[in-house]
C-alpha cells in the first residue's frame, strides 16, 4: 500500500478509521486515545462515539480494515503464470525501496500484530490473514506443479516457510535502522525457490 490507506474513505465509518489510523501513526497504540483520534477527524468528534464503543473498538476495526485491504492487494490476478506470481508475492514482501507511507504501514501492522501475544481479537485477526495469504501461496504453487512449472513438492510446507520468512523480515524491517540486509534475504529465498520448487 503506497498510500494512505484511508485516502479514499467513502463513509463517515471509514474515514474514522483513518482518523484511527493517523493517529496510531503519530502515537503508537499505547498514547493513542479517543481525543488523538479526533484531532486526525474532520469532522465532530462525538461521531465516533455513534459508531464505535471505544478506543479498543476503533483499534481492532482500523486492523481489520488495514488487513483485509492488504490480503486484496496481495492476492488478486488471474494464477496465468505461477512462477511470475511467486515472484512478484516474494518481491513485494522483500523491497528495500519503500516510501515512508509504505513503512508507516508495515511499523503499524507489526505494531499491532505485537498486541496479539496477550489479546485473542488481534491473534484471531492476524491468524485470518495468515491463513488467506497461506491459501493464495498454496494455490500458486499447486497451479505451478499441475502445469510443470513447478517441480513436485509440498505446498503446504513451502507457504509456510515462505510465509514465516516473509513475516520475520517485515518485523525486523519494521523495528531496524537499515534494511541493506533484505538483498541477501531476498537472494537466498530466490536459492530456496530454485531448489526446492522451480523445474529445472
Amino acid at each position: 500500500m503506497a498510500e494512505d490507506p484511508f485516502a479514499d474513505a467513502a463513509t463517515t465509518q471509514e474515514e474514522i478509521l483513518g482518523a484511527t489510523y493517523r493517529a496510531l501513526c503519530t502515537d503508537g497504540y499505547a498514547d493513542i486515545t479517543i481525543k488523538s483520534i479526533g484531532e486526525q477527524f474532520e469532522k465532530s468528534p462525538s461521531l465516533i462515539y455513534r459508531h464505535y464503543e471505544g478506543k479498543d473498538d476503533l483499534v481492532r476495526s482500523c486492523l481489520e480494515y488495514l488487513l483485509e485491504g492488504f490480503e486484496s492487494q496481495q492476492t488478486s490476478g488471474e494464477l496465468e503464470n505461477p512462477q511470475e506470481q511467486l515472484e512478484e508475492f516474494v518481491t513485494s514482501m522483500l523491497s528495500t525501496e519503500l516510501d515512508d507511507e509504505e513503512r508507516q504501514f508495515m511499523a503499524t501492522l507489526v505494531a499491532l500484530r505485537a498486541r496479539g501475544v496477550t489479546n485473542e481479537e488481534y491473534r484471531k485477526l492476524f491468524t485470518r490473514s495468515d491463513t488467506i495469504l497461506r491459501s493464495h501461496l498454496v494455490s500458486i504453487i499447486q497451479s505451478g506443479i499441475n502445469t510443470g512449472e513447478f517441480q513436485e513438492c509440498d505446498p503446504e510446507s513451502v507457504a509456510e516457510t515462505l510465509l514465516s520468512i516473509l513475516s520475520g523480515v517485515s518485523t525486523r524491517q519494521a523495528t531496524s535502522m537499515s534494511d541493506e540486509w533484505v538483498i541477501d534475504v531476498h537472494s537466498e529465498v530466490e536459492e530456496y525457490l530454485t531448489l526446492r520448487v522451480y523445474a529445472e
